[in-house]
């Protein structure tokens, strides 16, 4: 039989127990507080980001553009030196392939030759302008004052004419008196009442006297026909006046084209002159812009045509980023807004600002667009190419290159 015996506390056992129990539901409520916590940080983050995500649209279909410049020979030749290589930097205005300028230089003599023979025609017919007006002038005169002349010759006819007649008259009055007498000793003769004698010497007047009659009245006529040779110069001087001021004009006009027609001739000739020198110039092949060879297709010795790209020039100075974003992003976006570019490639940041927005989707501009009219149309959300410039003055733009992956960020707040 055992006998149960009461075995008191220790000493502080008691004590112990009270603050356990008090412990406990301490740390029960730090864990709750900190639970708490945690979900109002999670709450705010979560806000914060949700804030965030509201005001930035992002994209990692994105890359660097630049210009590339195409550079291809204007005229055909044969190449003599190439002075760059690829991916070496260059300057505008920096040489780039030198032609052989000799073919060239012997075709600027020619049209040099050319022009100069052009502007010596030039002048030799110069003076032809008033020269021949001159001589118009002076042919109008000279046939005036023939016109005059021709017209005094006239009245000198008639009035020799008028002489001639006159005489005639006279003579013919004077032979009928000679005749008359003739007639009187010739009845006087034959009834021997004068003598032989005086007979001759009546028939010998009157015989004389009867000759300067016809000899009087050819004069006569003469100096009818004389009137009308005179009358017939004076008509062909008219005729030559009226020819001389008809043609005088014409004559001009011929001269002024003549002259016209050497002006130009060196007109064409200066031209061509022009385009030698400029062929000439163009065998030196020059960089438009500044930038990076690329694509150097140009060797010594080999002969290109006209218009044969020989390299390429990445404008490296003057770079953008096409970002495509999708179409429902373009809501709140607009030009000026700042932006953020990450550059894959560098692991860098740089600032941007946004451009200009796209005219056009992507998808249309493609080599073959859709076309959404065949019955099998699938819509999709479109990406557009945004255009965003990078600001300016910032630490290793110069590093960046055309194609490179970035990764922007509009703040569209």
């Amino acid at each position: 039989m055992s006998t149960y015996v009461e075995t008191p506390p220790a000493e502080g056992l008691e004590e112990n127990t009270s603050d356990t129990e008090l412990l406990v539901p301490s740390r029960r409520n730090s864990k709750k507080v900190i639970a708490g916590a945690v979900i109002v940080l999670l709450i705010a983050i979560s806000v914060g980001w949700y804030l965030y995500a509201r005001g930035v649209e992002d994209t990692d279909d994105a890359q660097i553009d630049g210009h590339l410049v195409s550079v291809a020979s204007r005229v055909e030749g044969t190449i003599q030196t190439v002075a760059v290589d690829d991916n070496q930097t260059v300057t505008a205005g920096a040489t780039l392939v030198q032609l052989d300028p000799r073919d060239y230089q012997v075709a600027l003599d020619q049209a040099q030759a050319q022009y100069d023979q052009a502007v010596a025609q030039l002048a030799a017919s110069g003076p032809n302008v008033p020269m021949t007006r001159i001589a118009n002038e002076s042919d109008v005169a000279s046939d005036s004052a023939g016109i005059t002349a021709a017209e005094a010759a006239v009245e000198e006819a008639r009035r020799n004419l008028a002489g001639s007649i006159a005489r005639y008259k006279e003579s013919e009055a004077q032979d009928e008196h000679a005749q008359a007498n003739f007639q009187r000793y010739k009845t006087l003769l034959d009834k021997n009442e004068v003598s032989r004698a005086d007979y001759d010497q009546y028939r010998a007047a009157a015989l004389a006297q009867a000759q300067t009659v016809a000899a009087n009245q050819a004069a006569v006529e003469s100096a009818e026909k004389t009137v009308d040779q005179r009358q017939a110069q004076l008509a062909q001087q008219k005729t030559k006046l009226e020819e001389s001021r008809n043609s005088a004009p014409l004559r001009l006009a011929i001269r002024e084209a003549d002259t016209k027609g050497q002006t130009a001739n060196v007109e064409g000739a200066r031209a061509a002159l022009e385009k030698a020198k400029l062929n000439l110039s163009y065998a030196s092949i020059i960089a438009p812009v500044a930038g990076v060879v690329t694509q150097r297709n140009a060797e010594p010795g080999a002969r290109i045509s006209a218009g044969e790209q020989l390299l390429m020039i990445v404008q490296t100075d003057n770079l953008w980023v096409t970002a495509n974003f999708k179409e429902t992003q373009l809501e709140r976006m607009h030009p000026g807004q700042r932006v953020k570019v990450h550059v894959d490639a560098m692991h860098e940041d740089f600032k941007g600002t946004v451009e200009s927005m796209p005219a056009i989707t992507g998808s249309r501009t493609s080599v073959l667009p859709p076309e959404n009219a065949t019955g099998n149309y699938v819509k999709v959300i479109q990406r557009m190419p945004v255009r965003i410039r990078l600001n300016p003055g910032q630490k290793d733009l110069e590093k960046l290159r055309p194609g490179m992956s970035v990764e922007p960020k509009v703040y569209v707040e």
